[in-house]
């Protein structure tokens, strides 16, 4: 997931992409705990991609804030 196509998305469909990616990490790290994760990095991918999700949330709203002015 990049950014790119992070800026096409509405605020309401963003908001559900970080609901998953938090479901998804969540599930990461309980397969994590109980030894059954094979590949680690798919914690810290998660976590960044909840991370732009969340960084391009606060562009939307800081533009939308601006536009309202």
């Amino acid at each position: 997931m990049n950014a790119k196509e992070l800026h096409d998305k509405t605020p309401d469909q963003l908001r559900e992409e970080l609901a998953s990616l938090k479901k998804e990490s969540f599930n990461l790290r309980f397969q994590q705990a109980t030894g059954q994760l094979e590949n680690a990095a798919k914690i810290r991918a998660a976590r960044r991609n909840a991370a732009r999700v969340k960084t391009v949330l606060n562009q939307k709203a800081a533009a939308a804030a601006t536009d309202a002015e």
